[in-house]
């Protein structure tokens, strides 16, 4: 699926991922995404997209951004819209479709294949444009929730699709199968210990 020779990047929808990761019940751990598609081809980049809301998940998110932002990852943030909705309650908009859409465009001179964290299926005509501009592109979300987390047509238009769950082994946080050794807890307590 990947050719080493290849630059490739990362687009990741930072709200996407983190829900298609809970639904399947493990924590990425974001040094170890990096190093798994390293591994893979040539790592031109790794975008993070979220939106952020000015309270108390502001202060639990800010960790995990200020650490992607020191370890390898360009973040894109913008402050979420809040907003009453007609029933009085509420909600939060904050959506950074258009801010990746954009990133993805300008990096097509540049990247041989993007690869969309995101099951979100408003980037099926982003993943047409970037075919058009002849590169390829992979989408990563999930078949294995009900209902699925990715739309169909983003399935469908994207050149290939990575289930989640079989990154699972080398992007879990906490691999259930491996009791971990009393000095690797002891350099874990120095590293930022961030929920996301």
């Amino acid at each position: 699926m990947f050719d080493p020779r290849e630059k490739i990047a990362l687009f990741i929808d930072g709200a996407n991922l983190f829900a298609t990761s809970k639904s399947l019940g493990f924590d990425v751990d974001y040094r170890k995404l990096l190093q798994a598609f390293r591994n893979r081809a040539y790592l031109l980049r790794a975008y993070y997209y979220t939106a952020l809301v000015e309270d108390l998940e502001f202060a639990s998110i800010r960790p995990l951004i200020d650490w992607l932002d020191y370890n390898g990852y360009t973040v894109v943030t913008k402050p979420a819209k809040e907003f009453i909705d007609s029933q009085g309650r509420r909600k939060i908009k904050g959506s950074m479709d258009i801010e990746l859409a954009i990133d993805a465009m300008q990096q097509s001179q540049t990247v041989d294949h993007f690869v969309i964290f995101s099951g979100d299926g408003d980037f099926t005509s982003l993943v047409e444009a970037l075919q058009r501009k002849g590169r390829r592109v992979s989408v990563v979300s999930t078949l294995s929730t009900q209902p699925p987390m990715i739309a169909d047509e983003l399935r469908r238009q994207a050149d290939h699709f990575i289930d989640l769950v079989s990154l699972r082994s080398e992007i879990d946080r906490h691999p259930a199968q491996s009791i971990p050794h009393p000095a690797a807890l002891a350099s874990d307590k120095e590293d930022v210990d961030v929920e996301g």
